[in-house]
């Protein structure tokens, strides 16, 4: 791994509109919870089980943990893929592979920083909806829907990466 080649990688449009998305649903899930907040009856639903239903609740302020979480992840996926010279990968990283492999799976990181924003905005507007009453749960379609997105794009960059030929 100290061999690799550390490249600058510049975004391309399908990059930046990526970011610009997950961006723009961080902000959101952001406004949605504190817009919703001063409305929220003093205990909501903080932990749903594996088919959907709220199972766990606490006081109010627990709507900013979904916010939190989801920017802590968002930021470390953004720093870590500074340096995707670090990252695994499944075949040897050469000089004539190196930027179609990072470029590869840097893709990969912003993609799942997308789906990891969506869900947990996702989770943010059903947690409003229960304590609404509009909704009981997250649905028997969350869990499913959850594991289809992180599993499909990962699969398919790490297909992708694999087809990356070792010189270039």
């Amino acid at each position: 791994m100290d061999e690799r080649p550390k490249i600058k990688l510049d975004l391309t449009n399908t990059d930046k509109v990526i970011e610009f998305t997950g961006w723009t649903l961080l902000i959101g899930t952001w406004i949605l919870a504190i817009l919703s907040f001063s409305y929220l009856p003093e205990s909501i639903p903080t932990h749903f089980n594996g088919a959907g239903e709220a199972d766990g609740f606490g006081g109010k302020n627990n709507i900013f943990v979904l916010p939190i979480i989801g920017t802590i992840l968002f930021f470390g996926m953004t720093m870590l893929n500074k340096n995707p010279h670090i990252f695994n990968y499944p075949k040897a990283i050469t000089n004539e592979n190196a930027l179609r492999q990072y470029s590869n799976a840097t893709r990969m990181i912003r993609v799942l920083k997308l789906i990891i924003v969506f869900v947990f905005g996702l989770i943010l507007v059903m947690t409003l909806q229960n304590t609404n009453g509009n909704a009981d749960g997250l649905g028997t379609w969350f869990l499913p829907l959850t594991i289809g997105l992180f599993i499909i794009p990962t699969l398919y960059f790490l297909i992708k990466s694999m087809k990356i030929n070792s010189n270039g």
